[in-house]
């Protein structure tokens, strides 16, 4: 299958405060699959932003490649990183949202910023997007007189506006509760099956984002497990997985799709 990221021997460290180094990437390698899902977990500080950061260019690696689209991005800088961007969706775990910008000047952001659209052209665009995202009725509201869960439509809104081929999401449902959180599930998988793009999710909520996943990468000590779907990760033979499943997972585990 096609990849749409792709990490080779990749090597991410920082200096510790006791003058040691933490690897939290070491040497990793990893294919992102083209149209598909895939969902990266781990315990705190194992560099799950990180690697979406990586990707984004808003970090550079020690050492290893980094390709989007078959294209080696690992050294991109000024307009090679810029039109890189471009290809990339993002919704941030606080969404990101400007708070002085209404609902519909935050979705707009992007096309005025990056596009030569006229202004009929952009009202345009952004009200198709409002009434796909069921925020029509909202477009003069501020981030403030908005839920978690609106927050959250808006920040999608706003990244779907280039119309990416791969979104990146990091821990898209924090602060949400468990309802709201299943909402979001369900927008992004339609999305998702709408447009086609490919998804990639850094995500805490395990094992309910797992409904979500056509691949699993699973973080731990700068290496990472990749499993092709999320039942075969209870039939690890490593000890650190075996500990994963029974403080995540249950005994027994059947992802689902999100309908």
């Amino acid at each position: 299958m096609k990849a749409a990221i792709e990490f080779k021997n990749v090597v991410k460290s920082f200096a510790k405060r006791d003058g040691g180094v933490q690897y939290v990437l070491d040497g990793v390698n990893f294919s992102i699959p083209a149209g598909k899902t895939t969902v990266i977990v781990g315990g705190s500080g194992q560099g799950k932003s990180v690697t979406l950061k990586l990707v984004l260019g808003l970090m550079q690696v020690d050492s290893g490649e980094i390709f989007v689209h078959d294209k080696n991005v690992t050294w991109a800088r000024g307009t090679e990183l810029e039109q890189l961007r471009t290809q990339f969706g993002v919704l941030f775990q606080g969404s990101a949202l400007f708070d002085s910008l209404s609902v519909f000047e935050n979705v707009a952001l992007p096309l005025r910023e990056l596009t030569d659209k006229s202004e009929t052209q952009i009202g345009e665009q952004v009200a198709a997007t409002l009434a796909q995202f069921e925020l029509t009725g909202h477009e003069e509201k501020y981030p403030a007189q908005l839920s978690g869960g609106m927050k959250k439509r808006v920040g999608l809104a706003r990244a779907m506006q280039l119309k990416p081929s791969i979104m990146l999401y990091d821990e898209p449902t924090t602060g949400l509760d468990p309802v709201m959180s299943h909402d979001i599930y369900h927008l992004f998988a339609r999305t998702q099956a709408e447009f086609g793009f490919t998804s990639v999710i850094v995500s805490h909520d395990v094992p309910k984002i797992f409904n979500l996943a056509d691949q699993v990468i699973i973080l731990n000590n700068g290496k990472m497990d990749v499993f092709d779907s999320p039942e075969k990760i209870q039939w690890s033979e490593k000890e650190y997985i075996q500990e994963f499943v029974r403080t995540t997972m249950g005994d027994i585990y059947q992802s689902h799709l999100v309908e």
